[in-house]
């Protein structure tokens, strides 16, 4: 199976073996086994050409899940060896990946250190299976959450319009549609629910905006505009941190939210490290649905506690 995942993630048998350190025969032999144990093909094979069959990527997601309970038995079972009190495994997409969850695990992890993370960045559908299938304590998706069996939160986060230090908009308080008149305006995906509100009430102002560049990730939209590429309508979390990057943001009037889906496995009591971690994300999270001062996500464990 770890050949197999190795093989669907890197694409051939050279950079398969690479990162698994093994010999590119030992991959081969390892794949021959694991497609005569199935009984069918894995991979389309003839000179110069290696690529997967359909019936890999029916495989591949199940395989991931699979290894991914493997993975925490062995280190549950090195917990238990090693006397160590627990751990976490958080999934989230690149909604608060990067701008968010580095500094609070930081900052758990001054205060726990014998509680081990593991950060794991996946889309939202696959979260919500590994959540469904008890894989992550924690999953963070885009709404709505698009499987069952999980217990949710959702939080509304209000956007906020980023613009470059100097903008003639800084000199605004709020941020209007007609105010947009004229902006290259960076988009998200280009079909994201938010590109499409602020579309939709540009042109009901009459303001012709402009999208030249697209990304997926709101903090990549914001250093976007750091960089000069335009402005962009992105959540608080991601527009209101302070990170001294030649950035500012003022609220957007009418609001426009994205929803952020806290997720959990349902009917399982969370471990008591999960849980404290938990609880500081829901208030951290709460405080941005009316754009109030979370505090800084690098110091929130300090009177948190397990239990």
């Amino acid at each position: 199976m770890e050949v197999f995942h190795a093989l669907m993630e890197a694409g051939s048998v050279s950079r398969a073996a690479e990162r698994l350190n093994l010999t590119q025969p030992a991959v081969s032999l390892a794949l021959s086994a694991f497609e005569k144990e199935l009984g069918f093909p894995l991979f389309h094979r003839s000179k110069g050409f290696f690529a997967p069959t359909g019936e890999a990527h029916a495989l591949h997601a199940e395989t991931e899940v699979g290894l991914l309970s493997l993975a925490r038995i062995e280190r549950r079972a090195a917990e238990i060896a090693a006397g160590r009190v627990g751990s976490i495994t958080i999934a989230s997409n690149g909604a608060v990946a990067i701008n968010l969850l580095p500094w609070l695990i930081a900052d758990f992890q001054k205060h726990y250190p014998e509680i081990y993370v593991d950060l794991k960045i996946r889309s939202s559908r696959q979260i919500a299976m590994f959540a469904s299938g008890r894989q992550v304590d924690i999953g963070l998706i885009d709404a709505p959450v698009p499987v069952g069996g999980l217990d949710s939160i959702i939080f509304k986060l209000p956007c906020v319009c980023v613009f470059q230090e100097g903008d003639p908009l800084g000199k605004e308080d709020v941020i209007r549609p007609d105010m947009l008149d004229g902006r290259s305006i960076i988009a998200i995906t280009g079909d994201h629910n938010v590109d499409k509100e602020v579309d939709a009430l540009a042109a009901e102002a009459g303001a012709r905006i402009e999208r030249r560049v697209s990304c997926s990730y709101f903090a990549i939209a914001r250093n976007l505009v750091r960089a000069g590429a335009g402005i962009a309508l992105i959540d608080a979390l991601n527009g209101t941190r302070k990170l001294e990057d030649g950035t500012d943001w003022r609220p957007f009037e009418p609001r426009i939210h994205f929803e952020l889906a806290l997720i959990a496995p349902a009917d399982q009591p969370m471990e008591t490290a999960a849980s404290t971690f938990h609880s500081v994300l829901v208030d951290y999270l709460s405080a941005f649905t009316e754009l109030s001062e979370p505090g800084d996500p690098g110091s929130l464990f300090r009177s948190a506690g397990p239990g």
